[in-house]
C-alpha cells in the first residue's frame, strides 16, 4: 500500500491535467491525455469509454459520492486512488489505495497544504484536493480542464445544502452523474472561489503555475490556456 510521502516531487517539473467533470468535457478530445499525468475525480469513471482516457490518479472526498458509488470506486483499477481516511466506512483498502489525512476544516478561511503527507485541506471542491496533491508531486504547470464553475440548482432544492436529485444531471458530463436518487451537496461556489484564489496565490508565489484550459466555463481564478495548443506540444 503506497504512502502519500512516496509521491513527494515524483513528477517534479512535469505538467499534469486535473480533469473536472463539467459538461465541457463532451466538447473536448481527451485522447491526448493518455500520455499525460492526469487526475480524475468523483464519477469520472462514467466517461471512461466515451471520453477515451483513464487517469493516472483518482481521488474523491465527498461523502455522498463515496457512499453512493462505493462499488464502482472500489472496483477501479490501473490508477493510484487517494482516499480521505474518514471515508474508510465506504471505501476499501488495497495495494493501489493511498489514505490521506483530510481535516474537513474551512472556517474562517481555506488553507493550502505544502505537505500532503501531513494533511490535505478541504476547499469545498474535490478539485482543490487534487490541486494540493499535484503540487506535492511537483507538477508544473497544473492544468485544469472540465472545471466549468457553472451550476444549476433545481427549484425544488433552493436553499438546501443536501440535495437528492429527481432528474437527470445537467451540471456534469454524464446525465447519470447525479441522476435521480443520487445525493449531492449544494456546490456553494462562494466557498470554492476563495479556495481557488488561495491556490493561485500559493502556487504562483512559489514560481509555479495553475492554468485553466477548460473549454469555456465561468472559472477565471486562474490564467486561461488553450487545451488544443497545450496538448499539441509535450
Amino acid at each position: 500500500m503506497p504512502a502519500v510521502s512516496d509521491f513527494k516531487d515524483i513528477h517534479s517539473g512535469r505538467r499534469c491535467f486535473i480533469v473536472g467533470n463539467g459538461p465541457s468535457l463532451n466538447t473536448m478530445d481527451l485522447a491526448p491525455l493518455r500520455d499525460e499525468i492526469t487526475f480524475g475525480m468523483n464519477c469520472i469513471f462514467l466517461g471512461f469509454e466515451t471520453l477515451g482516457f483513464r487517469p493516472t490518479y483518482y481521488t474523491v472526498e465527498d461523502v455522498f459520492v463515496a457512499e453512493d458509488n462505493s462499488r464502482e470506486i472500489n472496483a477501479l483499477r490501473g490508477m493510484v486512488k487517494f482516499f480521505p481516511t474518514d471515508l474508510a466506512h465506504a471505501l476499501t483498502d488495497g495495494p493501489d489505495v493511498c489514505w490521506v489525512n483530510f481535516p474537513r476544516l474551512y472556517k474562517p478561511y481555506p488553507q493550502f497544504s505544502e505537505d500532503a503527507a501531513d494533511k490535505v485541506y478541504w476547499g469545498s471542491t474535490v478539485t482543490y484536493l487534487a490541486i494540493q496533491l499535484a503540487y506535492y508531486m511537483g507538477c508544473d504547470p497544473i492544468c485544469l480542464i472540465g472545471v466549468d464553475f457553472d451550476y444549476t440548482v433545481p427549484d425544488y432544492a433552493t436553499g438546501q445544502e443536501e440535495i437528492t436529485s429527481r432528474e437527470q444531471d445537467v451540471n456534469h458530463f454524464h446525465p447519470a452523474y447525479f441522476g435521480p436518487g443520487k445525493r449531492w451537496h449544494n456546490p456553494r461556489l462562494d466557498r470554492v472561489l476563495p479556495s481557488y484564489a488561495l491556490a493561485q496565490a500559493f502556487v504562483s508565489g512559489r514560481a509555479r503555475r495553475i492554468l485553466n484550459a477548460t473549454a469555456g466555463g465561468k472559472l477565471e481564478a486562474f490564467p486561461r490556456a488553450d487545451y488544443t495548443a497545450l496538448t499539441a506540444t509535450r
